[in-house]
């Protein structure tokens, strides 16, 4: 397949050209000679590579926790939709066996998933978190951090651990950051009450990542500098939920300064009510109430989000002065690092997975293409 006449968006500029996609791959770039006969004309869209979601917990009313195919495949047919050809289905803090159940689900579809958004792993949000910040988790289900309990939790599924959200301030939590990094899984700081102090002797033993940037974590005080300062004052990534309402705007654009958008992610944090009505829902066993894009616990704390990832790019682009460049690259190959897949995955590159996708200048997409495979068209 040939895509003529579209923009395409590398990792540090954009410039018009043609795609030659075979067998799943990108062919070649800019072709001279190309006897393929199936030409698409995309009359300006920008072509970018498929959005990469490491954070996401559900969506299409199907959540990552009710532990079946049916609901990780629904995830995957709502958010595809919107630009998201790969992603980390995310765990709640809940019991041991619905922790499991789920990954044997995201296992078997890791490893059987070409036909929809690609299950990279899985991410756990919990359970060895700080109760004081317990966000939309459910306490009943917390676990002091403990070696022999992950490996009880995980049980044979440790392939699969892309990444694991603690609080490194809890006893026994160093011994599994190190742990984690002896065996290259990524340990994310995140629904935590750490000091800074507390965080940095974190990141020293192991961590390389924060969860959800702001929300759950102590912040950022001339005096106590917490989580956030800690963050700001290394060199770990981080992500940001960009809909306006977890992050104030000017908040997120001093957050793209300090970091650098070489180290930060555009997330989700979806739960099932994205791309649903208002109304009420669950998240982790617990009652969720989404109203006017704000989904909430009845206690008011909110309780992950209704976001796609293409309306976070959009939120991005109209509310900070970023390059589009800048910005696809936090939501394409900044997630394909973390899910070490960039040598396949996250760049319009020659040999590289033909995942991708075509929108327009409001970033409304129009086309997804999943290892060169159309998965989704508006275009009649």
């Amino acid at each position: 397949m040939l895509i003529k006449n579209c923009n395409i968006v590398y990792l540090d500029k954009i410039e018009k050209g043609t795609i030659h996609i075979e067998d799943g791959k990108i062919k070649e770039i800019n072709p001279i000679n190309c006897s393929d006969k199936n030409i698409y004309d995309a009359n300006g869209l920008y072509i970018s590579p498929g959005f990469i979601d490491v954070h996401i917990h559900g969506a299409g009313g199907f959540d990552t926790m009710d532990g079946s195919s049916e609901a990780i495949k629904g995830i995957a047919k709502t958010i595809v939709k919107h630009g998201t050809t790969a992603f980390l289905p995310t765990t709640m803090t809940v019991s041991v066996d619905d922790i499991r159940k789920s990954l044997k689900v995201i296992k078997m579809l890791k490893e059987n998933s070409s036909d929809i958004p690609h299950v990279l792993g899985v991410h756990l949000e919990g359970p060895f978190i700080n109760p004081k910040a317990i966000g939309a988790q459910n306490p009943k289900y917390v676990l002091s951090p403990s070696i022999s309990l992950y490996k009880d939790l995980i049980d044979k599924y440790e392939d699969i651990i892309i990444s694991i959200t603690l609080a490194p301030e809890i006893a026994g939590a160093t011994e599994l950051i190190q742990y984690f990094s002896s065996k290259d899984i990524i340990c994310s700081a995140g629904h935590t009450a750490a000091t800074y102090d507390e965080a940095i002797l974190g990141i020293k033993h192991g961590i390389s990542h924060a969860t959800h940037l702001f929300n759950a974590m102590t912040t950022l005080n001339h005096r106590s500098p917490g989580v956030v300062g800690a963050i700001f004052d290394s060199s770990i990534t981080t992500e940001v939920i960009c809909d306006g309402i977890h992050i104030a705007y000017p908040v997120l654009r001093i957050a793209f300064k300090q970091k650098g958008t070489d180290n930060v992610l555009l997330i989700s944090d979806a739960m099932m009510a994205c791309g649903m009505k208002n109304g009420e829902y669950s998240l982790g066993g617990q009652k969720v109430i989404v109203n006017n894009d704000e989904a909430r616990l009845e206690n008011g704390a909110l309780a992950g989000s209704v976001l796609t990832i293409d309306k976070a790019v959009r939120n991005v682009y109209k509310n900070s002065n970023l390059p589009l460049y800048e910005i696809i690259k936090m939501a394409t190959y900044n997630g394909a690092k973390h899910c070490k897949v960039d040598n396949h995955k996250g760049l319009i590159k020659e040999g590289f997975d033909a995942d991708l996708i075509l929108f327009d200048e409001d970033i409304n997409i129009k086309k997804v293409f999943i290892l060169g495979k159309e998965a989704y068209s508006a275009i009649n």
